[in-house]
């Protein structure tokens, strides 16, 4: 039997030290974000950092892709945004757990395998606008507050942090050559650390951000009231929020995939993700899901297992408990430096060497997806609005593919063979190709080369079958799946049924489904 946790499974080859250095990298790199994401939406910054601890330890125990990192994400902190501000933060976490609740019911029905119909250029367009994002995040570092009003760094404070963040750059740029032994983030935030600490250099550090010092995630039963209207007023949010979610973890899941040349589980990833939200609306938690970026830093440091991403988990706890006086003084620049890099290793920049030789309407819509990305920051707006596109062009495409082979035999009997899917897109075109009035008395349509996909293909040959029979001709349908000749309504009196040859498939119908 296969086992559910493989934490320190010694069956694989699995290098501790990697798996050890990369969570401490992303711990590094998750503490800010985390924060930052918690005060865009008007959370207490603590509520971030339980977020990052919960989602980052269960989904890495549970979930169903090792080397992936969850936390307390911005796509899922903005959908919140909203409640918090007409409601509160007792709605938030009721909204926080039902959104769990949601996700864990998508992996126990095995609804997560529908993220596989996310087509490649949708891919494409989620990651680069995902990495401008992550790039143009960093770039609000560059800003300060003076007089209650945020403008951009200027004179010797913008040229140090544009120079620490240039050395951070550079050392995870050089250091790969001279040695793969650590994590290059992780040294390039310890030497800009050492750099600042120093040489007593004043820039801005985690602590202008928000103090992280804290304690255990406390039990904490959301305070609304047990009512239909409040779930009237949490459920719309909990959806999206749940969708958004999972849409973000199983495209994340997808990449890693890719990447690792392994196969994740996204229905257990699902119900990893839901637990821990879950969790998180009961234990002061804002929720979240994958992160790309962590995750992106965990897989370049070389982490392929569970155990990264449970270091990084415990990490973010000490951190809460004993390490934040240490924490508190890391330079943001470091951090920004990190991110950039990370941003830059997301794009997919192979895209621009294959954009001459994609179809136009793949370009399209990889554009389409990046631009509501960047522009909207709804990831999975983004990704619906592709599939969308992309499921239209397709029917479209495969509409114009039907085609017909026509031919009188010797005893006098039109044949028509159909080559391509008979479904609602095609159905004009097929019953374009006939020729009623003219055809002899006897005709022949044969679906050796052609499939019924849908109900408006089963009611197309309906009329079809109509026609033929009010015009007093004899009309033979061959090579049809048993399901079809179910539902076709002049079955009796039209079909020749070979039983040896007949394909079997089923038709897409509310019946059969």
């Amino acid at each position: 039997m296969k086992p559910f946790l493989r934490l320190f499974d010694f069956s694989q080859k699995i290098d501790y030290k990697k798996e050890i250095l990369a969570g401490l990298t992303v711990a590094m790199t998750m503490v800010p974000e985390s924060l930052s994401f918690a005060i865009l939406a008007g959370f207490p910054p603590l509520v971030g950092l339980y977020a990052a601890f919960l989602m980052g330890l269960v989904t890495a125990v549970l979930g169903g892709r090792p080397g992936m990192v969850s936390g307390g994400a911005g796509a899922t902190a903005v959908v919140l945004i909203a409640l918090m501000q007409s409601h509160g933060l007792e709605y938030v976490f009721a909204a926080v757990a039902l959104a769990g609740i949601l996700q864990i019911l998508v992996g126990v029905f095995k609804l997560g395998k529908f993220i596989r119909l996310v087509p490649q250029p949708v891919m494409y367009g989620f990651v680069n606008g995902l990495a401008v994002i992550i790039f143009m995040s960093q770039v609000e570092q560059f800003k300060t507050v003076v007089n209650g009003e945020t403008t951009w760094l200027s004179g010797t404070p913008l040229y140090i942090m544009a120079g620490l963040v240039a050395l951070t750059i550079a050392i995870i740029v050089l250091l790969p050559r001279i040695t793969k032994a650590v994590p290059p983030s992780l040294v390039a935030i310890l030497v800009v650390f050492g750099v600042v600490a120093g040489f007593g250099i004043d820039t801005k550090v985690v602590k202008d951000i928000a103090s992280v010092s804290g304690s255990l995630p406390p039990f904490h039963f959301p305070q609304v009231p047990l009512s239909l209207e409040t779930l009237q007023i949490i459920f719309p949010y909990a959806l999206i929020m749940a969708g958004v979610g999972l849409t973000e973890s199983l495209l994340t899941l997808n990449l890693v995939d890719e990447i690792t040349g392994t196969r994740g589980n996204g229905n257990r990833e699902s119900v990893a993700q839901g637990t821990a939200n879950l969790l998180n609306g009961f234990f002061f938690g804002m929720g979240g899901c994958a992160m790309i970026a962590q995750t992106l830093v965990n897989l370049s440091a070389g982490a392929r297992a569970r155990l990264a991403g449970i270091i990084a988990a415990l990490t973010i706890l000490v951190i809460i408990l004993v390490g934040a006086p240490f924490i508190e003084r890391v330079p943001m620049a470091a951090l920004v430096g990190v991110m950039v890099m990370v941003s830059i290793g997301t794009f997919e920049w192979i895209s621009f060497r294959i954009i001459n030789k994609m179809p136009r309407h793949d370009v399209f819509v990889g554009i389409l997806v990046a631009t509501v990305t960047i522009w909207l920051h709804n990831l999975a707006l983004a990704v619906l609005i592709g599939v969308i596109i992309s499921a239209l062009v397709f029917a479209w495409e495969s509409a114009k593919r039907i085609r017909a082979r026509k031919y009188v035999d010797e005893n006098g009997v039109k044949h028509y063979e159909l080559y391509g899917p008979l479904f609602f897109g095609s159905v004009a075109a097929f019953t374009e190709k006939f020729d009623v009035a003219g055809d002899p008395q006897e005709v022949v349509i044969d679906f050796k080369d052609s499939r019924v996909a849908d109900m408006s293909g089963i009611e197309a040959l309906n009329k079809l079958t109509d026609r033929y029979q009010k015009a007093g001709k004899k009309l033979h349908l061959r090579h049809l799946s048993p399901d079809c000749l179910l539902l076709l309504k002049n079955a009796d009196a039209v079909i020749d049924v070979n039983i040896l040859e007949d394909p079997h498939y089923a038709i897409v119908t509310d019946k059969l489904a």
